[in-house]
């Protein structure tokens, strides 16, 4: 096998297969975790990676092993004719599957296009069911327009449709039981994610993380019972060297009738750092081999220059390589990016 066959294996023997692409640090809300209420200094238009600059990254990573991409953002639908770039995307061969993360306020106007264009997956990200609770995370309105995206998605074909909601502790306990309700009722896969320190603000702190766990015994005190779908623990879904790469984030349940997927991301109280087989590329074109890393890659200059086919995948190579551990979190060690939440992509 020559080394441009070779997958992308880090020292820790993780597989990465998995490319997940911010379109735009642009946004039409303003959730309190991710950035400042006002006085957002976004990046000039002329920085940000065109469509066609994305095609080619990807088109390098395909033969490296990425198979899996997703769009994010700031908000992905405010990035004009994104449908056309999922078209180019789902188009080249190699590419398995393209998901979207989206506030879902554009998503009603828009969910035929990306559906037409290849994509298959979505996640629509809502933190409260009742719009003042809604405004109260986002500083801004439009929680209807949220629920008509997510009908929209789901009458267009999308199946399912997966509901990211961020758990604070002192703002989100009432509303798990009312997900639960939701996912049983519509369909559609709640998944809880904990909150994590990527705010503008830097106002995280640990004791506002409303845990996993307090999440599933209240659901399943109030509704019935939740089961996981899967019985493993975290150790069965670490990734042994040249493994097979599916390492996800999310702990899925059901409830015990078999009626409402709940699913669980929780990067604080169990971290999948060594089961992650992700990288990601910001808008402006820098390649960074985790959510909360300190450094980047610039590859917006090789894909815009005169950088070759193999420099980039060099650099993509470089980048997995010098992935740590872990996010460190839990440590004292820990330090939160210079970069918030929407800057790096969701």
């Amino acid at each position: 096998m020559s080394s441009s066959q070779l997958p992308l294996i880090d020292s820790f023997g993780r597989l990465h297969n998995n490319l997940r692409i911010s379109v735009t640090d642009r946004c039409n809300i303003r959730c309190f975790y991710c950035m400042p209420a006002e006085d957002v200094q976004f990046m000039d238009k002329s920085e940000l990676l065109t469509f066609e600059e994305i095609e080619r990254f990807v088109r390098v990573a395909v033969p490296l092993g990425i198979d899996k991409l997703r769009l994010t953002g700031g908000e992905p639908l405010v990035r004009r004719e994104l449908h056309t770039l999922v078209a180019k995307l789902a188009a080249i061969p190699g590419i398995k599957d393209v998901g979207l993360t989206t506030n879902g306020i554009f998503l009603a106007e828009q969910a035929a296009d990306l559906y037409a264009a290849g994509l298959r997956r979505i996640n629509v990200s809502l933190d409260a069911l009742t719009p003042e609770k809604f405004k109260q995370f986002t500083r801004r309105d439009g929680f209807e327009k949220v629920i008509e995206g997510i009908q929209a998605a789901r009458r267009v074909g999308f199946d399912p449709v997966k509901i990211n909601a961020v758990s604070v502790r002192g703002m989100t306990e009432d509303e798990v039981v009312p997900f639960g309700h939701f996912a049983r009722e519509t369909g559609v896969e709640v998944r809880f994610i904990e909150y994590m320190p990527l705010d503008a603000d830097n106002a995280w702190e640990r004791g506002k993380v409303l845990f996993a766990h307090e999440i599933i015994e209240k659901l399943s005190a109030e509704i019935m019972p939740l089961v996981p779908t899967v019985l493993h623990d975290r150790t069965a879904r670490e990734q042994p060297a040249h493994g097979g790469g599916h390492g996800g984030p999310a702990s899925d349940f059901v409830f015990e009738d078999g009626v409402g997927r709940i699913g669980f991301i929780a990067s604080i109280s169990q971290p999948f750092c060594m089961s992650c087989n992700r990288i990601r590329i910001t808008a402006d074109g820098k390649l960074r081999n985790c959510l909360f890393s300190l450094d980047e890659t610039d590859v917006r200059s090789l894909v815009r220059g005169d950088g070759t086919d193999d420099q980039i995948a060099s650099a993509i190579r470089s980048s997995v390589a010098a992935k740590k551990e872990g996010h460190e979190i839990n440590t004292a060690r820990f330090i939160q990016p210079a970069r918030p939440m929407y800057s790096i992509g969701g």
